[in-house]
């Protein structure tokens, strides 16, 4: 697209020239590039979720012409089994940053500030500006190791918001520390955004019952291989679901289609498909480690579908590009404090040696 000109956003509402959209990770159209930028899952969905897609398909013309079901019940249904909580607990959205966005709308356009951490999601900062609340968010930095200092959220706040496993470093906070961030702010939401929960982590769902304050956001996309069929959701008591329902139904009645429901409901049915593949996918980020510690990268503990990594000789910048060249793309964030590191995707052992040799023969050498 070509620049705009300052003219030209005269017809733009004035907040939305103001805005600094998120940037997705690169998706390239080159043929035979090593794609580990974007954290999705090297394996492919369940095949039950293909059988599944194809069945709502035998039944085209009804599957296009009407209108999905607006509560997605049979998700909701599936979700709640699987993680053991009752439908009423159960919100879903068109992909996590949908509900992302629901939640900020709900529940963080407030007097006090909203907390998070500065190294973070980035989307956060977007969603705190589109919502007219960066003025009023406080950011907190996370300590030396890149972790998250609890005693920092016991502060007059009007929401906090952490990512667990935290992106892009890698490392979980545990769910002591997760409730001990509770307990200090029984009057403010507390989001627990669990993205790649699935591949190490343990998730605060459990705590979802006892908290009135708290809300787990989780995504398809990684660990169940739908992120081109976006489908996110939310577990919280029926109170806070109740506002999120109030959101969506003020923006869009209908977020979730027919293939979607259908592909998203088969993958939670698949417990046993689901767990051998998050349980690969941590075997395989394993190994990588060790292949980059052994080139002497320094990599922060993951329980993530990808890595933190740093190489004290060379510049994380210039690694990036010079991968690049070499046909394998990772994500580079030339941001303070993070800007010598590299995110690595987990991809599949041939994949991740790929990227090895790349680095060994071709790179580092």
């Amino acid at each position: 697209m070509s620049k705009i000109t300052t003219e030209q956003k005269r017809f733009w509402s004035p907040d939305v020239r103001e805005l600094e959209p998120y940037v997705p990770g690169e998706q390239p159209k080159i043929q035979n590039l090593l794609k580990l930028n974007t954290n999705e899952n090297p394996y492919p969905p369940s095949p039950k979720v293909v059988e599944a897609v194809q069945a709502v398909l035998a039944n085209s013309a009804d599957a296009l012409r009407l209108y999905p079901d607006p509560d997605a019940s049979a998700l909701k249904q599936a979700i709640a089994t699987q993680q053991h909580v009752a439908v009423e607990n159960v919100f879903v959205g068109n992909g996590s940053d949908e509900v992302l966005a629901h939640i900020f709308k709900a529940f963080f356009v407030q007097e006090l500030p909203i907390l998070y951490p500065d190294i973070t999601y980035s989307f956060y900062p977007v969603y705190s500006q589109f919502f007219g609340i960066a003025s009023n968010t406080k950011i907190l930095p996370l300590n030396d190791q890149f972790e998250i200092v609890v005693d920092d959220y016991k502060q007059p706040n009007g929401g906090i918001i952490i990512t667990n496993p935290n992106a892009p470093t890698s490392i979980a906070l545990g769910i002591s520390a997760i409730e001990e961030v509770l307990q200090a702010n029984p009057n403010s939401v507390v989001v627990i955004d669990e993205a790649y929960v699935d591949f190490g982590a343990e998730s605060a769902v459990s705590l979802v019952a006892k908290y009135e304050n708290l809300v787990v956001c989780q995504t398809t996309s990684k660990s169940r291989s739908l992120a081109g069929l976006r489908v996110g959701f939310a577990i919280a008591q029926p109170h806070l679901i109740a506002a999120l329902e109030a959101v969506k139904n003020s923006f869009n009645s209908y977020p979730i289609d027919r293939f979607a429901i259908a592909a998203a409901v088969a993958s939670f049915e698949d417990q046993t498909y689901f767990e051998a593949q998050c349980a690969k996918v941590i075997a395989s980020r394993e190994k990588l480690v060790a292949d980059l510690t052994a080139l002497d990268f320094q990599v922060l503990p993951s329980s993530a579908n990808f890595i933190f990594a740093t190489l004290a000789t060379k510049d994380a910048g210039e690694l990036a590009t010079a991968l690049r060249e070499h046909g394998v793309i990772v994500r580079y964030f030339n941001k303070p404090r993070i800007n010598q590191y590299l995110r690595i995707t987990i991809g599949t052992d041939a994949e991740n040696q790929r990227l090895v040799d790349t680095l060994k023969n071709e790179i580092l050498v």
